[in-house]
């Protein structure tokens, strides 16, 4: 089972039944015919944007909300239509309606070099981490969206 097909299959795992823990889920790919070790299986968590939430009966594994955000990479990189700095802050504008969903594909990617957005109609305020970092989270804006 390549990465890809993993990945979708943990994800399939997690929304439709519960994933109380890394052996749970490692149990539950056994089943499907994928053999994984737990740092294989923390990755692949970590790279689904994956936490352990507590809930009544005990915790288990969810996905973000935006989990699908993936797939719209291109569309959202077409929905941008400027990008601006100053020393402190990052403003990309964006067609009419499309600054939410641009601002949640942003705050998804967990960018270290960003705290977070702030998102209006058609401008996604970008918060970076320092500012030493605008100029580096300006061009991780450009590379990874607007070229997608």
């Amino acid at each position: 089972m390549s990465k890809k097909e993993r990945l979708f299959t943990i994800k399939q795992l997690i929304t439709t039944g519960t994933v109380t823990s890394q052996e749970d889920l490692r149990r539950q790919l056994a089943k499907v015919g994928c053999r994984v070790t737990q740092a294989t299986l923390s990755r692949d968590l970590a790279d689904l944007g994956a936490s352990w939430v507590a809930g009544p009966e005990g915790g288990r594994y969810a996905l973000p909300a935006h989990a699908d955000l993936q797939g719209l990479k291109p569309l959202l990189g077409a929905g941008i239509t400027d990008i601006r700095a100053n020393e402190n802050l990052l403003l990309v504008r964006t067609v009419p309606g499309a600054a939410g969903t641009v601002a949640e594909f942003l705050d998804s990617q967990r960018v270290p070099d960003m705290l977070g957005t702030v998102a209006g109609d058609n401008t996604v305020l970008v918060i970076p981490s320092s500012v030493k970092r605008v100029r580096a989270l300006e061009k991780y804006i450009k590379e990874n969206l607007i070229k997608a």
